[in-house]
């Protein structure tokens, strides 16, 4: 799959987060099921993160919140939010994608879904999760 690809998918995955959220309901397979991707090349993974990020939504969400220096994972806008939980969720599921790729793709989305300041904060929180989990910036597991 194309760089370009993956991104449409991130950004695919982090539109359906989002969704989720604004309807309430937070659980694995949340996503319309009828309402698939334009390119079905892109489907498996932004349907692999989706239910990831969700899947393990508890875990993700007490990794940001000790991430968050000062700040309450409530009090952040829920685009910003369905970013970041994607993010870790790839970083936590997808050994095989260096958690810098991850991490600059969040960063990206960021800038282009909500502002040039949440990709700067998603940058700060992101790394900070990394190193947590243990991951080496630019090395696949």
């Amino acid at each position: 799959m194309s760089k370009e690809n993956r991104r449409q998918a991130r950004i695919h995955a982090v539109q359906q987060l989002y969704g989720c959220e604004m309807r309430g309901v937070l659980v694995p397979l949340a996503q319309d099921p009828a309402a698939p991707l334009a390119d079905e090349e892109l489907e498996p993974f932004a349907r692999e993160l989706i239910d990831h990020a969700l899947g393990r939504l508890p875990e993700i969400d007490a990794l940001l919140a000790a991430a968050l220096q000062n700040w309450d994972l409530r009090r952040l806008g829920a685009v910003d939010r369905a970013i970041l939980r994607l993010a870790v969720a790839e970083m936590l599921a997808r050994p095989d994608i260096p958690p810098a790729v991850t991490i600059n793709e969040a960063i990206d989305i960021a800038r282009n879904l909500a502002t040039a300041e949440s990709a700067r904060f998603a940058n700060g929180v992101l790394d900070r999760v990394r190193k947590e989990i243990g991951r080496d910036s630019h090395a696949a597991s």
